[in-house]
């Protein structure tokens, strides 16, 4: 059987009744030498069989572990040197597939950024444009859609970031982050999304204190400095504040002042510390030019291949 020359993956739980809509979209696009990858992630209802039904090859988990879980063993059961990567709820509409993978030629990885009108209810637009301004300050790029699951990519630079990438919700926010800080190229693609059929399986206080800590532990990963320095900032301007409102008034350097700048010269020493840090693991780590993956099925399997512990510890 000949490789793909794509993959599309899909995670899914519990959506057979979405799920035969989707695969249908698909099959109708016409893409040439593709494959279908639905992972099942433990469904209690026919999702499984309805995939397979539909031509695609299933990758079945024992129980539900996650969304972020069933991405990744896509991710690894994929063969196809390009990716596509998008929910079965009816959100992601497939007919813009072709839309994302035309500019594969130049970028790592192609992002679909949902339309302002397409945006789910107001209290999660608001936590998208958080997230996304928290992301774009910690990548100095403008990121316009950080939590969106339909993106296509290059098969090595998902399997790149795939140890770092969470069980949950959450892999679009450290792929995105992981992708930016490593000097990749990323593209948005404005699609208008479609309403999620059934119930979404997000809950916004819960996952969205997630995404937040996902986001602080890939910018301490990739960027430490760039939250080391405002909390440093932070510390030593309120520390100068205080001594210079003590001195006026009490003649004196108290012990609150030094307390507050000391905290300050140390989260800064810190952020250096860990800034040199993540230099090194990303020396050690390494970053493949654009391009030479493509054509380079030697490199794809230097970066599948399982890291090292001392690897892993840096």
């Amino acid at each position: 059987m000949a490789t793909p020359a794509l993959s599309i993956v899909i995670p899914v739980y519990n959506e057979a009744e979405n799920l035969r809509g989707v695969l249908a979209e698909i099959h109708a696009l016409g893409l040439g030498n593709y494959e279908i990858v639905v992972v099942d992630d433990g469904s209690s209802d026919a999702s499984a069989e309805v995939a397979e039904s539909m031509g695609a090859r299933v990758v079945r988990h024992p129980y539900n572990i996650g969304n972020g879980a069933a991405v990744k063993s896509g991710l690894r059961a994929a063969r196809g040197r390009r990716l596509v990567m998008l929910d079965a709820d009816g959100q992601h509409p497939p007919r813009d597939i072709p839309r994302l993978l035309e500019h594969l030629d130049r970028y790592h990885m192609v992002v679909a950024a949902r339309e302002l009108r397409t945006e789910a209810g107001w209290h999660r637009m608001l936590a998208n444009r958080f997230y996304s301004w928290f992301a774009s300050y910690v990548s100095q790029f403008p990121v316009e859609d950080l939590t969106s699951g339909f993106r296509a990519m290059h098969r090595w630079v998902a399997l790149k970031f795939l140890d770092l990438l969470p069980n949950t919700f959450s892999y679009p926010t450290t792929l995105t982050l992981g992708v930016l800080r490593s000097g990749l190229a990323l593209k948005y693609v404005r699609v208008a999304f479609g309403e999620r059929q059934g119930h979404s399986k997000i809950h916004l206080w819960r996952d969205g204190t997630r995404f937040l800590l996902i986001i602080s532990k890939v910018a301490t990963l990739f960027a430490p400095f760039r939250v080391f320095l405002p909390v440093s900032g932070f510390f030593l301007a309120v520390g100068l504040a205080y001594y210079g409102y003590t001195f006026v008034t009490e003649h004196r350097f108290t012990n609150m002042a030094a307390l507050l700048l000391s905290t300050g010269v140390i989260i800064f020493m810190m952020g250096l510390v860990s800034e040199q840090i993540a230099q090194m693991r990303m020396d050690r780590q390494g970053i493949l030019e654009e391009g030479e993956v493509a054509t380079d099925e030697a490199a794809v399997d230097e970066v599948s291949r399982p890291r090292r512990t001392a690897d892993r510890g840096a």
